[in-house]
C-alpha cells in the first residue's frame, strides 16, 4: 500500500517536482488593444523574478484561444473574454480568475438615432477584425436583435484606424470591446463631434447572457468642462479571464496571479479596490492553484521566500512526501519491535519451565533407575539451555527464579535416585 501511495504521490504532483521554466509565452492580441497594453506589464513583474515572458501578438481572443489549444505554439497564457469559449475549446484549459470590465462601446457620429441596432442598417459600421473578441460579441449582439450582419457595411478596422476612420467620416459607428482606461475610448468620449450609444434594454441582455455585467458611465467623465458625454449611457461589458493551459507550472501560475494582483487590484472608474482579479470561473473552470490563491493566497513557501528558494524547497518537500507512508511503518515497528521482542524471550523462559514440570510430573508418577537417570540428564540439559539464554533487564528476576527451580527440581531427582539406591542395597 506504501508503494502504491508513493506511486500515486509522484503522479498527482509530478508537475510541481519538475520544476517551472524560465519561460512563458503569452498571447496578447491586436496591436493598440487592452490585451497588447497589459503584456509588458505581466512581462516586466515576472522578469523579476527571473521568468522570460515571450508576448505574442494576435488577432484577438478567438485566436488566442485557438493558439492556447495548438501545441505548437507554445502559447502557456493568454486573455480572452469571457462567454467566446465553446465546450470543445473548454477542455484542457483553465482560468486564473477574470481581470476587468471590458464595456461594448458603440460611437457614432454626432446624435445616436433612435431605433437601436436596426438604425444601423445600410450603413458603415466597424466591428474589429475578425478573429477578436468585438467582432464576436457583435455578431452575437444583432443575432440577439434579429438583424442580418450581411444588411450592414461591415468593417474589421482595428481599434486605432476605426478612430481614425471615424474621425474622416469613413465610418458610420464604430463598435470597440474594451476598458474605460483604453487611450481611444478615452479620446472618442471626449471628442464634442462623437456620441456613445446607450444600451436603455441592458438588463434584458443581461439576463440572456450571464457573461454580461450592466454598466453606467457618468455624465461628464469624459470631459468635465464640455460635459462629456452629456448623458448617463448605460452599457454592457465583458469580463477578460487570463486562460491557462491547465499542465501549466503551479509555480507560473501563482507568478500569474501575483501579477494580475499588482495589475488589477486598484480602483477604477467601473471597480473599487480589490474588485479585480476575482475567482470567478466564468465559462471556463478555475484552476486548484487559482482557487487556492483566491481563497487563502499564495502557499506559504512563496509568501516567505524568494522566488527560487521556494521553489527549490516545494520540490524538496514533494520528493520526500510519498516516503511519508514508508516512515510511518517504520516508526510503528520500531514501536512495536521491543514488545515483540520481550514476549519471545518470555516465551522462551516459559518454554523452560514447561520442561521443568514434565519432569516434576513424571517424579511425582515414582519414577524410578534408568528412568531417574534419563530426568536427570533432562534437568541438566534444561539447565544448559538456562545458562545460555539473554534477556533483557525486565526478564532478568524472571531467569533467576527459572534457575533457581532448576536447582530445586535437580536436588528433588538427586533425592529421590538416592532413596532407590538405599532401598536397593
Amino acid at each position: 500500500m506504501s508503494a502504491v501511495a508513493a506511486v500515486a504521490a509522484l503522479w498527482v504532483l509530478g508537475p510541481r517536482l519538475a520544476g517551472p521554466p524560465r519561460t512563458l509565452t503569452l498571447a496578447t492580441g491586436l496591436e493598440g488593444g487592452d490585451y497588447a497594453a497589459l503584456g509588458p506589464r505581466y512581462q516586466t513583474i515576472l522578469a523579476r523574478k527571473g521568468i522570460t515572458v515571450r508576448l505574442l501578438p494576435t488577432g484577438g481572443d478567438i485566436d488566442n484561444l485557438a493558439r492556447l489549444h495548438d501545441s505548437a505554439s507554445d502559447v502557456s497564457a493568454a486573455f480572452v473574454l469571457a462567454g467566446i469559449a465553446t465546450d470543445a475549446q473548454k477542455r484542457g484549459l483553465a482560468s486564473l480568475g477574470t481581470l476587468m470590465y471590458s464595456p461594448m462601446w458603440v460611437f457614432v457620429r454626432g446624435e445616436p438615432k433612435a431605433g437601436g441596432l436596426g438604425a444601423f442598417i445600410g450603413q458603415r459600421v466597424s466591428i474589429g477584425p475578425e478573429g477578436g473578441g468585438t467582432h464576436f460579441q457583435a455578431l452575437r449582439l444583432l443575432a440577439l436583435n434579429g438583424v442580418d450582419p450581411k444588411s450592414l457595411q461591415l468593417k474589421d478596422f482595428t481599434p486605432a484606424e476605426g478612430a481614425e476612420a471615424l474621425g474622416r467620416d469613413e465610418l458610420d459607428a464604430l463598435v470597440l470591446v474594451a476598458s474605460w482606461e483604453s487611450p481611444v475610448v478615452q479620446r472618442l468620449a471626449a471628442e464634442p463631434r462623437v456620441s456613445l450609444v446607450s444600451f436603455p434594454r441592458a438588463d434584458a441582455y443581461v439576463a440572456r447572457n450571464p457573461y454580461l455585467t450592466k454598466l453606467v458611465l457618468p455624465m461628464g467623465v469624459g470631459d468635465l468642462a464640455k460635459n462629456l458625454p452629456r448623458t448617463d449611457v448605460t452599457l454592457i461589458a465583458s469580463q477578460p479571464s487570463l486562460l491557462i493551459r491547465e499542465d501549466l507550472n503551479p509555480a507560473l501560475q501563482y507568478l500569474l496571479l501575483e501579477a494580475a494582483s499588482e495589475i488589477h487590484s486598484g480602483p477604477a472608474l467601473f471597480q473599487r479596490a480589490g474588485r479585480f482579479p476575482a475567482g470567478e470561473a466564468m465559462d471556463v473552470p478555475l484552476s486548484a492553484d487559482a482557487r487556492h490563491f483566491y481563497k487563502s493566497g499564495p502557499p506559504f513557501l512563496y509568501r516567505s521566500f524568494p522566488f527560487w528558494l521556494a521553489v527549490l524547497l516545494e520540490r524538496l518537500f514533494i520528493l520526500f512526501l510519498p516516503l511519508v507512508p514508508l516512515l510511518g511503518l517504520l516508526y510503528s515497528a520500531l514501536r512495536v519491535a521491543p514488545e515483540v521482542y520481550l514476549g519471545a524471550m518470555q516465551r522462551r523462559v516459559l518454554a523452560l519451565y514447561k520442561e521443568l514440570k514434565l519432569v516434576e510430573a513424571e517424579l511425582d508418577g515414582g519414577a524410578k533407575g534408568e528412568h531417574l537417570a534419563r530426568l536427570a540428564g533432562r534437568v541438566v540439559e534444561v539447565e544448559a539451555r538456562a545458562n545460555r539464554l539473554r534477556v533483557p533487564l525486565q526478564l532478568s528476576q524472571n531467569l533467576y527464579q527459572l534457575k533457581a527451580h532448576i536447582l530445586l527440581v535437580r536436588a528433588r531427582v538427586a533425592e529421590d535416585s538416592a532413596e532407590v539406591r538405599n532401598r536397593t542395597l
